[in-house]
């Protein structure tokens, strides 16, 4: 008996001793007084010296989270709050679960931290880790409930490198997938936040991982194969081909998400080489070495990569900066008239010499160097390049699919259901660039190359293919992209016939919002964060304001999707 006792007590001190340092560690501190908080609102508070915690209330509930976006550490308590319990980054889109921290939507490449919050005595206290509310451990591992270790004769094989690879083994493994997962990836990486390419130049991989190699292998029981071009799949037998057919993998269930391949136009002197295309890493170590002070660069595409790129080596001190485009104005088709002029006057001021409402003819070879571009004729005239981007959009990267019994689009697209999957083939999706889909209202299939549609593709399929409660694909898209200032986008208004300003275009601080068939599609901003965000939100919900009602100066930001009252048609979505 009293050996018992010793043992009990040997082990109880043992235990305390371990649990000490967690049990320590948590402090529940008074943040804020209840009356600070209302209904529908959410409030950003201290935490000892150095911490934040962003509360929300939902009727009578107070919950409590870290205070920053996974993403790029965006602060949530300016974003959007929604009265199903969503929390939207102001910036770009990502969306979170304020019960959990659960990620609920790309681009967001970690959960956030949850914590305990009550009232007690009028106060709101919050129960946390310290260390969890600082800017620097904003991020929470993911909740996986199956790393595949074991296995379980289940096997995913998915085509790509790409961001939607990568939301979609998160998701996999989170929904409780417990078989093989092999990704064939025709980069030299693991997947990478390849939107800091075209924005920022950069040229070490490391530096963009979502998760290292290392990190895919064992916390996610994933196989990364680099480097390696699939030529044929074998629907028939599930086989995936790859390496000129000297190795093969079998598969239950495929993704493909392959991406796109950067165009080059049918001209002549197109694949000299210093006329670069723009998409991966190692194009990126090429635009970097070239665009060096006293250069000149000339680039053809006046939208998105292209300019960008402009943007990305504006202060490098070129010799000149000439932009070749179709459009009257830079971005118009999207964005319409008024702000890309506005856009291309601010470009203009930072010396950059546009070339619009025209075609290139040809590019033509150095003299002393045949193998490379000298310039590009336009109108009969030739601006001189040192090097050349070609910034004219991409194709999907599907052409191996034509001999192996796939229906593809006329722009080699490939057609899925609302659940992604490949119309005509078994247990077989197709995600990302590659994807025509169905669209949340009209149900008219489109291909989207946005990164945000990508990594909510992969989201969906892997919950899709793990079995949990499998929904249509109904994300609005979202993107952005640095101008001078930071412009934001949601929806779908490539095919809008009015534009309604808000705001200031000259300044570049507007809201502008596109009208299709009477009905506001999509929306763009410029310094306004975060009515991007709310709009993503009531385009979602279907609660978007008639064009006149904004024409009559109605603000999104004055729409309540958050309190209790707003709840039911909220959540009747």
């Amino acid at each position: 008996m009293l050996l018992r006792r010793h043992l009990n007590f040997f082990i109880s001190t043992r235990l305390q001793t371990r649990l000490r340092p967690f049990i320590m560690s948590l402090k529940t501190i008074a943040v804020c007084d209840e009356s600070e908080l209302q209904d529908g609102q959410m409030k950003q508070v201290d935490f000892e010296e150095v911490g934040k915690v962003v509360l929300y209330r939902l009727n009578d509930t107070i919950h409590a989270t870290s205070a920053f976006c996974t993403h790029y550490g965006a602060p949530l308590a300016k974003g959007v709050l929604t009265a199903d319990g969503r929390v939207v980054c102001p910036w770009h889109g990502a969306c979170f679960s304020v019960c959990t921290g659960d990620i609920e939507d790309a681009p967001a490449p970690a959960a956030i931290h949850s914590f305990k919050a009550r009232v007690v005595d009028g106060k709101i206290n919050v129960t946390a880790d310290p260390s969890l509310t600082l800017k620097s451990n904003m991020s929470r591992s993911p909740k996986l409930l199956s790393t595949g270790v074991a296995g379980s004769g289940k096997s995913v094989v998915i085509i790509g490198g790409g961001s939607a690879t990568f939301h979609a083994i998160e998701s996999l493994r989170e929904h409780g997938y417990s078989g093989n997962i092999t990704i064939l990836s025709q980069e030299k990486h693991p997947p990478i936040d390849r939107t800091k390419l075209s924005k920022a130049l950069i040229t070490d991989s490391s530096k963009l991982e979502w998760r290292t190699a290392a990190d895919l292998k064992i916390k996610y029981g994933t196989t990364l194969r680099t480097g390696v071009t699939v030529t044929s799949v074998d629907t028939s037998s599930k086989l995936v081909v790859f390496d000129g057919g000297k190795e093969s993998i079998s598969y239950e269930t495929l993704i493909l998400a392959m991406g796109g391949t950067p165009r080059r136009l049918p001209i002549s002197g197109s694949d000299l080489g210093n006329v670069y295309t723009f998409r991966s890493i190692e194009d990126s170590k090429c635009v970097d070495a070239a665009a060096q002070e006293g250069k000149r660069m000339v680039v053809i595409g006046s939208s998105f990569i292209g300019m960008e790129l402009v943007v990305a080596v504006a202060k490098r001190g070129l010799a000149s900066i000439d932009v070749i485009g179709m459009e009257e104005h830079p971005f118009q088709n999207l964005l319409g008239k008024e702000v890309g002029q506005s856009l291309q006057k601010y470009h203009e001021s930072q010396g950059v010499k546009f070339h619009l409402g025209t075609q290139v003819e040809k590019i033509i070879p150095s003299e002393s160097d045949p193998s490379l571009a000298a310039g590009v004729v336009v109108n009969g005239q030739t601006l001189p390049a040192d090097f050349i981007i070609m910034g004219v959009g991409v194709t999907p990267a599907t052409e191996f699919l034509k001999q192996s019994g796939f229906q593809l689009e006329k722009d080699g697209g490939i057609k899925v259901d609302q659940y992604l999957k490949v119309q005509g083939q078994d247990n077989v999706y197709a995600i990302g660039d590659i994807a025509w889909y169905p669209q949340q209202n009209t149900g008219e299939s489109r291909r989207i190359e946005h990164w945000n549609v990508a990594g909510n593709h992969g989201r969906a399929v892997g919950k899709t293919i793990a079995g949990s409660n499998p929904q249509p694909f109904a994300k609005v898209p979202v993107f952005w992209s640095a101008q001078g200032q930071q412009l934001r986008y949601c929806g779908l208004g490539a095919d809008y016939d009015d534009v309604i300003i808000h705001g200031n275009t000259d300044e570049m601080k507007f809201i502008a919002y596109y009208v299709h068939r009477g009905e506001v599609v999509a929306v763009s901003s410029m310094q306004n964060d975060p009515v991007v965000s709310k709009a993503s939100e009531l385009l979602r919900l279907g609660l978007m304001p008639s064009p006149a009602e904004l024409k009559g100066g109605k603000s999104l930001l004055s729409i309540d999707i958050s309190t209790a009252s707003a709840k039911r048609q909220v959540e009747s979505v």
